[in-house]
């Protein structure tokens, strides 16, 4: 029986690249000269440290434009709230989501069982397999999920026969 997984992955030496090339870039421009504005990486918990809320956002553009350089999907990234650290300086965590949450994957599966498609769906960890009869039926039902789910990045692998 055909099937394949839903998945939501992010390659973590990309990331690391990623912020390692945004901090480089931070280092080297003329308008961050004299500030202690970072982007420091713990797995995948990025904080984001800045002089003020500005500078903060543009070093964000900044890592966003190299996470997209990289690949990496920018719809993964949550923002946490903005702290003030001392003075003006502030502070803000990033988290890179990865694997599909219980709510997500419980969306697919209705998604899946609304369009009525001869398929069976499965969360499987953080994952969602779906099997079903056809080759054709299974292509059907990745176009379906493409369709509906534009707000998390999804990729669908291990398709097997």
């Amino acid at each position: 029986m055909p099937s394949f997984d839903i998945v939501s992955e992010v390659d973590g030496h990309e990331v690391r690249n990623a912020v390692d090339q945004t901090n480089k870039e931070v280092g080297s421009r003329f308008d961050f000269k004299g500030s202690d504005a970072r982007v420091e990486q713990a797995d995948l918990q990025l904080s984001v440290y800045a002089d003020d809320e500005f500078k903060l956002e543009q070093i964000q553009d900044i890592l966003r434009t190299k996470l997209t350089k990289r690949k990496i999907d920018v719809r993964c990234l949550e923002k946490g709230h903005i702290e003030k650290v001392s003075g003006n300086k502030v502070k803000q965590e990033v988290t890179v989501k990865t694997g599909l949450e219980t709510e997500l994957a419980k969306k697919i599966i209705k998604i899946l069982k609304e369009n009525k498609l001869k398929v069976q769906a499965s969360i499987q960890g953080d994952s969602v397999r779906v099997s079903g009869v056809k080759k054709d039926v299974l292509q059907e039902a990745i176009q379906i999920v493409k369709k509906v789910i534009t707000d998390f990045p999804l990729q669908y692998q291990n398709f097997r026969d």
